[in-house]
């Protein structure tokens, strides 16, 4: 599924928590081209959305709890917050904070699934979500890893209406068949402290390039470029403040190669 705009059920936008904004804007800015939006209002609480052209694409914040980990979180466009919330406690999941309204934006929950990988439901106000996807600089792709893929399987298509396309080494959620997504099975490489979670793609024009300027501005590379079938290239990185994610070639859709 190569995304193009905000789909209910499926992902519209994405936020990294960390104890640094001011560094992470100064990253991404470099590394993706992103600029703030200047239009931030005071009672945001330091919530800065991020800009691909003048489209918002994803969101820098502070840690607003002790327990929250520095890290990208995905957010899932949903009709009916409430509805949902209520799907996730009947399928196992859990919810860590109750549907709330964010003044005139929308209204959101944060969830967990049955192995904690944490979430967001996003029921949209005045704010719909990202304004580009698939683009340079634009999420792509989402990926959950989680070391209960049997339990996963059954809770997301219960939330979300999802569907499942398995194949030998890896897992692809979808709308109506058409994918967005994928589930990764976290084996012995993982270290056991590392909890289940979301995982945002990035699109780029040059993941090799990419990579490289990442590592000049302080990321770690947990993942190196590496070309799938049909010629795409995807990478893993951490960045400076300690956060996951990943990039891939923009251009045809991520889905086709996995």
């Amino acid at each position: 599924m190569k995304q193009t705009s905000v789909t209910t059920d499926a992902p519209c936008w994405v936020e990294l928590g960390t104890d640094d904004p001011p560094a992470a804007r100064a990253f991404y800015g470099e590394l993706f081209g992103w600029r703030e939006d200047d239009g931030a209002r005071p009672a945001d609480g330091g919530y800065t959305q991020m800009l691909v052209g003048d489209a918002p694409a994803a969101a820098i914040t502070p840690r607003y709890a002790p327990q929250q980990p520095t890290a990208w979180t995905i957010c899932f466009a949903v009709a009916d917050a409430e509805a949902t919330a209520a799907r996730i406690k009947e399928a196992g999941g859990t919810l860590i904070k109750e549907p709330t309204d964010v003044l005139d934006h929308g209204r959101f929950a944060v969830a967990a699934d049955r192995s904690r990988a944490v979430f967001i439901l996003w029921q949209a106000g005045a704010f719909q979500g990202a304004g580009v996807f698939n683009e340079p600089g634009s999420l792509g792709w989402v990926e959950l890893l989680t070391r209960d893929p049997a339990g996963a399987t059954a809770f997301y298509p219960a939330v979300f209406g999802w569907s499942v396309a398995p194949s030998e080494h890896y897992t692809q959620w979808g709308l109506a068949g058409r994918d967005f997504g994928g589930m990764l099975v976290m084996g012995e490489n993982f270290p056991p402290e590392v909890p289940p979670h979301w995982l945002p793609y990035f699109a780029v024009a040059d993941a090799d390039n990419t990579v490289n300027r990442a590592v000049a501005l302080g990321a770690d590379v947990l993942m190196p470029p590496y070309s799938m079938q049909g010629g795409r290239r995807i990478a893993v990185l951490r960045d400076p403040q300690g956060a996951a994610f990943g990039i891939y070639s923009s251009g045809a859709d991520v889905s086709a190669d996995i």
